[in-house]
C-alpha cells in the first residue's frame, strides 16, 4: 500500500506554508545576493588592480564563484520542483543536490587557481603592493557585505530548508574569513610586510578547500540514496501499532525535514482487507508524524510468515 502525503503535510514546521512554493523565496534571496556578489567582485577586483595585491586579487576570484553560485542557483531551483509530475513520479529535490555540488566544484576550482598565483609570485617575483588607506576603507565595506550576505542565506535556507541556500551561505561564510584574512595582510604590507601578501595565499586555498569539502560531504548521502532513517528506529515505532505482528525488509531514503521514502514489509493481525488496510493507515500516520514529509509504501504479508530480516 502506497501512501502519499497531502499537500498541507508537504512541508515541516520550520519551512513556509505549502500554499507558497518555497522556489519562489528561494529565486528571491538568490537574486539579491547576486546583485551584492557582483557589486563585491568589483571592489575586490579594483582595489586588487590598484594596490597589486595578489591575495586580494585571488579573493575576488573566489568571490567570482560566488557570483557563479547564484546563477547556478538559480538554474537549478527552477528545476527542483518538489511536486511530482509523469516523468519524475519522486520529484525533482536531487536537482538542488546537483546545483550543490556545483558548488564544491566551484570552490575546488578557486582553491586551484590561488595556489597557482602564490606558486607563481614565489617562483617569478613580483612588483611590490601599494596599500593606502582609502584601499582598507573599502576593503571593510566589502567585508560588511559578506557578512551581511552569508548570515541573509543562512537564515532563509534553515526556513525554507533549501539545500542549494545553505551551501551556498557556507560558500559565502568561507569568503568572509578570508576576506579577514586579506584585510589584515594589507595592514601588514602597509605597515612594509610585503611578504603577507604571499603567504596569506596559502591559508586562503585551505579555507576555500575545507568549504568545498564540507559540501561534497552533506550532498553526496542524498544522491546516492543513502539510508534516511536506521530500520530499527522505524521497527521499533511500527511495533506499537495496535494489530502488527512484525515488519521487516525496512528501507529508507531521503532528506529528514524535506522528503523521506519509507518501504516495508508488514504482518498484521486482521485477515480481512479492509482490517488490514485500517492499520497500515495507523502505521502511516505515526511515521508521518514522527519523519514526515514522507511517502511511504506497505506489502501485507500473510499473518503466518515470519522473517528475522529487519532491513536489507
Amino acid at each position: 500500500m502506497n501512501r502519499n502525503p497531502q499537500p498541507h503535510q508537504t512541508a515541516p514546521p520550520t519551512t513556509v506554508s505549502a500554499s507558497e512554493d518555497p522556489r519562489a523565496a528561494v529565486r528571491r534571496v538568490l537574486v539579491i545576493t547576486l546583485i551584492m556578489n557582483v557589486c563585491v567582485v568589483a571592489l575586490k577586483a579594483l582595489v586588487g588592480l590598484w594596490t597589486g595585491s595578489l591575495s586580494l586579487l585571488a579573493d575576488a576570484l573566489h568571490s567570482v564563484t560566488d557570483s557563479a553560485n547564484n546563477v547556478l542557483g538559480l538554474v537549478t531551483n527552477q528545476l527542483a520542483n518538489p511536486r511530482p509530475d509523469r516523468d519524475h513520479p519522486y520529484g525533482h529535490q536531487k536537482f538542488e543536490a546537483i546545483g550543490a555540488l556545483g558548488i564544491a566544484a566551484f570552490l575546488g576550482i578557486a582553491c586551484f587557481e590561488i595556489l597557482k598565483g602564490a606558486v607563481e609570485r614565489l617562483t617569478m617575483g613580483g612588483q611590490p603592493v601599494q596599500i593606502t588607506a582609502s584601499a582598507l576603507w573599502i576593503m571593510l565595506l566589502v567585508l560588511g557585505i559578506n557578512i551581511f550576505v552569508a548570515f541573509y542565506e543562512r537564515k532563509v535556507g534553515l526556513r525554507l530548508g533549501s539545500k542549494i541556500l545553505i551551501a551556498d551561505a557556507r560558500h559565502t561564510m568561507s569568503d568572509v574569513w578570508i576576506t579577514i584574512a586579506v584585510i589584515g595582510g594589507l595592514m601588514g604590507i602597509w605597515q612594509g610586510w610585503q611578504w603577507l601578501d604571499v603567504a596569506l595565499a596559502f591559508p586562503v586555498a585551505v579555507l576555500v578547500f575545507k568549504s568545498g569539502w564540507t559540501v561534497l560531504r552533506e550532498n553526496l548521502p542524498w544522491l546516492v540514496d543513502e539510508m534516511a532513517i536506521a530500520p530499527e528506529a522505524i521497527h521499533s515505532q511500527v511495533m506499537k501499532v495496535p494489530g502488527v505482528i512484525n515488519c521487516h525488509n525496512i528501507a529508507s531514503r531521503g532528506l529528514l525535514g524535506r522528503q523521506v521514502f519509507i518501504d516495508m514489509h508488514l504482518i498484521v493481525e486482521p485477515t480481512d482487507v479492509e482490517q488490514a488496510h485500517r492499520v497500515t493507515e495507523e502505521v502511516e500516520t505515526r511515521l508521518e508524524q514522527l519523519y514526515g514529509p514522507a511517502r511511504i509504501t506497505i506489502h501485507i504479508e500473510p499473518s503466518h510468515y515470519q522473517s528475522g530480516e529487519i532491513s536489507y
